[in-house]
């Protein structure tokens, strides 16, 4: 696998997805309808859908996003490699038009999130990261910068969700009195922690492996960890159940 070839595929499709994204935001009607389990879903998650597979599937590898995630795990557990995405993550945020969402599309290998991009269109900033390149961080036109993680084992900063903050996760802050606690939605939580804008993202409540893949390959590399809690093993993808546990950005 050319991992240079197939971030610079993944970042086209995710420009491409979030000028899509923006179309919607910026116009009348949200297109805003619920799920099964309640979420949103809009227009702008099933153009950006379209958008990405377009892209992907010329590579002809599998698969997998957000909006068409009905594949039996029978047929999942077989790939070696496969594309793993959220449209547009973060569609609350979308829907309360804070420009806190983002797109994500991971390259999943042998269960590890080995390449990501995300993007946030209405900042118009653009991470990405893989094994071999290290992470990157991009706002607008400016000069890509490498992010890397920082020596330094204080903790300072503190990021939550804007959305799903549970008991468990104040409990767990708590725990640093002198630290600052900011809130953010979407991937970006993975990203302040990538950038060393903070040094932890504790999330006690649940996620799919859509919303986690992407930014935790970039976060991987930039030299920080993403691991299951309280057990501190590495978060692994393609599993049969694809709701995540609680885990540990740090």
């Amino acid at each position: 696998m050319n991992l240079q070839n197939l971030t610079s595929l993944a970042k086209s499709a995710s420009l491409e997805a979030g000028r899509a994204i923006l179309s919607i935001y910026h116009s009348f009607d949200l297109g805003v309808a619920y799920k099964k389990d309640d979420s949103p879903l809009t227009k702008a998650d099933l153009l950006a859908h379209e958008v990405i597979i377009k892209h992907l599937q010329e590579t002809g590898l599998p698969i997998l996003s957000e909006e068409g995630a009905d594949i039996p795990y029978e047929t999942r557990r077989h790939w070696y490699y496969y594309w793993l995405v959220d449209p547009l993550d973060g569609t609350k945020e979308f829907i309360k038009k804070n420009g806190e969402f983002t797109v994500n599309i991971a390259l999943i290998h042998n269960q590890q999130a080995i390449l990501g991009v995300v993007y946030a269109p209405v900042l118009d900033c653009l991470y990405w990261g893989n094994t071999e390149d290290g992470a990157w961080k991009q706002e607008g036109n400016q000069a890509p910068i490498q992010l890397k993680n920082s020596d330094s084992e204080e903790v300072n900063t503190i990021v939550a969700s804007r959305s799903h903050l549970s008991p468990e996760t104040e409990e767990f802050i708590a725990q640093y009195s002198d630290a600052e606690t900011i809130s953010m939605g979407s991937s970006l939580k993975f990203m302040l922690v990538a950038e060393n804008k903070a040094q932890l993202y504790p999330r006690f409540a649940p996620t799919m492996e859509w919303d986690t893949a992407a930014a935790q390959a970039i976060a991987e590399a930039s030299g920080r960890q993403v691991l299951t809690y309280p057990d501190l093993e590495p978060m692994k993808y393609n599993r049969e159940e694809m709701r995540n546990g609680w885990f540990l950005v740090k």
